[in-house]
C-alpha cells in the first residue's frame, strides 16, 4: 500500500479541540442495531510477525543446515508467506492486512552480508534481501526495532527507501527538531460489501533503548522518549482522522520491565502499559521480548475494555492473526470483538515464490560462510560454558583482551592489565577440529556487538561479578544439582552472564545473590579493591544492557566499530591455528561450601 512519507510527517501538526474530543470517543462497545434492521458487520483480519532477525529461508547459516530446534520449530519469511497466502485465501485478500513489530535486518548471516560484505548502501548496491522477501509478501507497515539501527542510519534508510511500505516509529524522532524521523503512523482502508470503507490506523512504536544500546549510531541524530507519552499524543490524533480501528505495532515486551535498570526514565517493555494506559487502542502487536504470546488482554483504566496483545515468536517461528468483527450503527463502525491467536510456521512449506527470488543471494552466503579460515588443534564446544569454564568461550575473551591490549599499546593504560567479560551467547556454538569456516568462528558471537576498553577498579569489578552470579538459582550443599535447571535464574538469559578472563574465583551457588564470589584472585594474589583494571567488554554491556553496575559510568579508554565476531574471524586468519593450550584454563567454577559442583 503506497503512503507518502510528507503527509505522515505533515499530519504531526494536529492538536487542539479535535484531539480531545478523539480523545473523549474512543472505540465504543458493540454498538446496537438501529431498530427493525439487522446489524450490517465487518469482519477483517491483522497478520502479524515480528523480530525477524533477517531469516528468510529455514536455514541456519551458522550451522550450514536447515533449522531445528528442540520444539521442532521452522524459521523465515519463506514459510510466513505460504501462511499468509493462506489466510488472505480464506479471508479474501482486501480483507487482510500484514504487519510487522521490527528488528528486521539484523541476526543472520544473510543480512549481514548486505550490510557489510556486498551493502545495500553501495553506488548500484543490492535490494537488501529482507525487502525483497517483504515487498513480494505484501507487508502493509513495519514498526522499528532496536536492532534496525545496528548498522548505523544510512543502512537503515537505504532498507527504508528499498520497502514498499513504511516503517513507523512514533517515538523515533530527530533530535535537533523532536519531530518524527520516521512515519509514526500509516492508514490504511478496508473496502466492506455495504457501508463506508474501515479506516485501519496502525501506530509504530519503537524501543527507548536505543538510546542506549546504539548510543554510537545514533547519539546527537535521535531521540527515543517514553511509548506511553508517545501513544497518548498519536492515538487520539488517529481517531481524529477518522480511525475505526486503531492497532499499535510496538517493538516493546509485554512485562513493564527494563533491562537497562533507571539509566532511562522510560520503560523498554512497555507493551502492556500502553494498552491499560493510553484510551483508544483495539489491539497491539507485541514484539522485542522473542516470548509467544498468542493472546493477552488487558483492561483499560481510563474506559475498562479489554485491549488484545499478541505476540508472535521470533524469527519466523509464527504468525499472528488478529480477527476483528465491526458493526455498523449510528452512522460509524464500531468494534465489536477481537481475539487473537499465532499460527505455527512448521506446518508450511516454504513459499516457492519467495525461495526462488532470493536463491541467488542465498547461495552467495552459504558460499560466504563456508571459507575456511584456519585450522584448530581440537575440537571446542559451548555446550557446557553456562556452567562451567570452557575453552571456547576464552577464546572469545582471548581475542578481545588481546585486541585491546593493542589498542592501548603506547598510551598511559599500556602497563594495566587487561581482564575481558564474555557470555555463552550460543549453547550450540562449536569449533571442529580440523578446519575452521567463517560461519564457525561467527557462530562464537551471534550479535554484532563491537568492543571497548573501560577502566574499573577490583572492587568495580568484584560488584561486576556479583551481579552477573545472579544467574545460577541458590542451591543448599546437599541439594542434587540439575544442570538443566541450575542456571537462568530471575529470568537472566544467558546473554546476561559474563565470567570474566584474567582472574581466578569461585562462585559459591549456595550463598544468596550479592555473597557468591569467594577467593578473587589476580596472578595467584587476591584482588586489589583500589586496584585499576582494563576491561575489555562489548558495546551492549558498556552502555547499560543488562544494568550490570559500574562499566556504563566507567571511563572509555577506546572502541571501534568493528563487530567482535569479525575480530574473531581476522585473528584465526592471522594466526592460522587455534591452539586452547596457547588461551584456555579454568579460571572459575561453580561451588558450595568450596566443594565443587562440578
Amino acid at each position: 500500500m503506497a503512503f507518502d512519507r510528507r503527509t505522515f510527517l505533515g499530519t504531526t501538526a494536529a492538536t487542539g479541540a479535535a484531539v480531545a474530543l478523539a480523545g473523549a470517543t474512543s472505540t465504543p462497545a458493540a454498538a446496537q442495531p438501529e431498530s427493525g434492521r439487522p446489524p450490517r458487520t465487518y469482519s477483517f483480519t491483522v497478520m502479524g510477525t515480528t523480530d525477524l532477525h533477517g531469516n528468510v529461508f529455514n536455514w541456519d547459516y551458522f550451522t550450514d543446515k536447515e533449522f531445528d530446534d528442540k520444539a521442532h520449530n521452522d524459521v523465515g519469511l519463506a514459510k510466513i508467506s505460504t501462511l499468509v497466502k493462506q489466510v488472505r485465501a480464506e479471508k479474501g485478500r482486501r480483507n487482510t492486512l500484514l504487519i510487522d513489530a521490527g528488528d528486521t535486518i539484523q541476526g543472520t548471516q544473510l543480512s549481514y552480508y548486505y550490510a557489510k560484505v556486498d551493502p545495500i548502501t553501495a553506488r548500484r548496491g543490492p535490494v537488501h534481501p529482507m525487502a525483497q522477501a517483504m515487498n513480494a509478501i505484501g507487508y502493509d507497515a513495519a514498526a522499528l526495532g532496536n536492532h534496525e539501527f545496528n548498522y548505523g542510519i544510512p543502512v537503515l534508510r537505504k532498507f527504508e527507501e528499498q520497502c514498499d511500505f513504511p516503517l513507523l516509529g512514533a517515538n523515533a524522532l530527530d533530535a535537533k527538531t523532536l519531530r518524527p524521523a520516521f512515519p509514526p503512523y500509516s492508514m490504511h482502508r478496508l473496502r466492506t460489501p455495504h457501508g463506508p470503507d474501515v479506516k485501519v490506523a496502525v501506530l509504530g512504536l519503537t524501543n527507548p533503548g536505543i538510546a542506549i544500546w546504539d548510543k554510537a549510531n545514533v547519539q546527537g541524530k535521535m531521540t527515543f522518549p517514553g511509548l506511553e507519552e508517545q501513544a497518548a499524543k498519536y492515538v487520539p490524533r488517529l481517531r481524529s482522522l477518522g480511525a475505526d480501528v486503531v492497532i499499535v505495532s510496538a517493538h516493546s515486551g509485554s512485562s513493564g520491565t527494563s533491562s537497562y535498570g533507571d539509566q532511562l526514565p522510560y520503560i523498554e517493555n512497555a507493551a502492556g502499559l500502553v494498552a491499560e494506559q493510553v484510551p483508544g487502542i483495539d489491539a497491539i502487536l507485541v514484539g522485542h521480548a522473542h516470548t509467544e504470546i498468542p493472546e493477552y488482554r488487558v483492561k483499560n483504566k481510563a474506559t475498562g475494555k479489554d485491549v488484545v496483545l499478541s505476540e508472535p515468536l521470533k524469527w519466523g517461528q509464527r504468525l499472528t492473526l488478529f480477527d476483528f468483527e465491526l458493526v455498523w450503527a449510528k452512522g460509524r463502525w464500531s468494534v465489536a470483538q477481537v481475539s487473537a491467536k499465532v499460527l505455527n510456521s512448521n506446518t508450511a512449506a516454504e513459499d516457492p515464490e519467495i525461495t526462488g527470488l532470493l536463491s541467488e543471494e542465498h547461495r552467495k552466503v552459504v558460499a560466504y560462510v563456508n571459507q575456511v579460515i584456519g585450522t584448530s588443534t581440537q575440537a571446542m564446544s559451548s555446550a557446557e560454558g553456562p556452567v562451567k569454564d570452557v575453552p571456547i568461550i576464552d577464546l572469545i575473551n582471548h581475542v578481545q583482551a588481546e585486541t585491546v591490549k593493542a589498542a592501548i599499546s603506547g598510551t598511559e593504560w599500556a602497563a594495566l592489565p587487561v581482564l575481558s567479560q564474555a557470555s555463552c551467547f550460543s549453547r550450540t556454538a562449536a569449533i571442529p577440529a580440523g578446519q575452521v569456516t567463517i560461519k564457525d568462528a561467527a557462530g562464537l558471537y551471534p550479535f554484532e556487538n563491537t568492543l571497548e576498553a573501560r577502566l574499573l577498579t577490583g572492587a568495580q569489578l568484584k560488584d561486576y561479578l556479583e551481579y552477573s552470579a545472579k544467574y545460577y538459582v541458590r542451591t543448599a550443599p546437599g541439594d542434587v544439582v540439575d544442570p538443566a535447571k541450575l542456571t537462568n535464574s530471575e529470568s537472566t538469559p544467558d546473554y546476561n552472564y559474563d565470567a570474566v578472563y584474567g582472574f581466578t574465583y569461585d562462585i559459591d551457588i549456595a550463598q544468596p545473590v550479592g555473597s557468591r564470589i569467594i577467593g578473587l584472585s589476580f596472578q595467584g594474589k587476591p584482588v586489589d579493591p583500589a586496584g585499576q583494571f582494563v576491561l575489555a567488554v562489548n558495546n551492549y554491556r558498556a552502555s547499560g544492557g543488562g544494568n550490570f553496575p559500574h562499566v556504563p559510568q566507567a571511563k572509555q579508554l577506546w572502541a571501534n566499530s568493528d563487530e567482535i565476531r569479525n575480530t574473531i574471524i581476522q585473528w584465526v586468519k592471522a594466526k592460522g591455528t587455534v591452539d586452547p593450550a596457547a588461551f584456555a584454563s579454568v579460571d572459575w567454577r561453580l561451588t558450595r561450601a568450596g566443594t565443587p559442583v562440578f
